[in-house]
């Protein structure tokens, strides 16, 4: 599958805005993660971005958490495809559905999804509310503070540290990333 048969299928399941740009912002990250750990395979990682909340309008995954992952699998193979590198990686950024993250390439979504969604509430507390205008300093600070986004989960995020990257290293190519499609984001 490439990038433009995944963006055809997020857009069959997904409708909400929310949802599209947090699927745009996850996709970035890992396709900036995937510059430092896997050169060779950038779009594979933005795919896993871009598809790994598929499910997200699809089941109900607010009363039972358990099945937001392995929802998204089943429309995956409903639509032809057959991917257990994917399919697994997408069940890892949610452990409450039972799988655990154990490739870099697992880690890194499931450190990435909390992070997009992290810095764009830092970047809505700016007064212009742009991620261009954010700075790690104060990612790092907020990140220290457990009231601010509470719902980010910050173990999720330090996980990123199984790849051999650093917090230091998500938040910075989070920021780039995002910065870089801003415009999509409504950042």
């Amino acid at each position: 599958m490439n990038r433009e048969q995944a963006h055809e299928i997020l857009m069959k399941y997904m409708k909400g805005e929310e949802y599209i740009a947090h699927s745009y912002a996850a996709e970035a990250i890992m396709r900036g993660l995937a510059k430092r750990l896997a050169p060779d395979e950038v779009e594979y990682w933005g795919i896993v971005g871009l598809l790994h909340d598929l499910d997200e309008e699809q089941c109900d995954w607010r009363n039972d958490m358990k099945v937001h992952g392995p929802t998204s699998v089943e429309i995956l193979k409903k639509e032809g495809i057959e991917d257990p590198i994917l399919f697994d990686a997408i069940r890892a950024h949610n452990p409450k559905c039972g799988m655990k993250a154990r490739t870099k390439l697992q880690y890194s979504i499931l450190a990435a999804d909390p992070m997009s969604g992290f810095v764009k509430a830092v970047a809505q507390v700016y007064p212009d509310k742009k991620v261009a205008s954010v700075k790690h300093k104060s990612v790092m600070k907020r990140f220290n503070e457990s009231r601010f986004a509470a719902g980010a989960n910050r173990d999720y995020m330090e996980c990123i540290e199984f790849t051999g990257l650093s917090l230091d290293d998500l938040i910075d190519v989070a920021l780039e990333e995002m910065t870089a499609i801003a415009d999509k984001l409504g950042l």
